[in-house]
C-alpha cells in the first residue's frame, strides 16, 4: 500500500471525527463537550478543519495510483 494512500486514509478518518465533533458541539448549543467549553461560533472551527481534512484525504486516496 502506498504511503500517500495511507496518509489519505488517516486524513479521511480525522476529517470524519472533526466533522462529527464540530456538528455535535454546534448542536449542544454552548454546553461543554468533552470537558471543553465551546459556543456555537467556536464549534465551526473543528467542523471546517474536519471538512478540509476529509476532502483532502478523499482526494489523496482517489488520485494516488497503486503501483504493485
Amino acid at each position: 500500500m502506498n504511503l500517500k494512500r495511507t496518509f489519505g486514509a488517516i486524513l479521511t478518518v480525522l476529517g470524519i471525527v472533526g466533522v462529527i465533533w464540530g456538528a455535535y458541539a454546534f448542536l449542544a448549543g454552548g454546553d461543554s463537550v468533552g470537558n471543553i467549553s465551546m459556543n456555537q461560533f467556536s464549534a465551526a472551527v473543528p467542523f471546517v478543519v474536519g471538512l478540509i481534512f476529509l476532502f483532502t484525504g478523499i482526494s489523496l486516496v482517489k488520485t494516488t495510483r497503486d503501483n504493485a
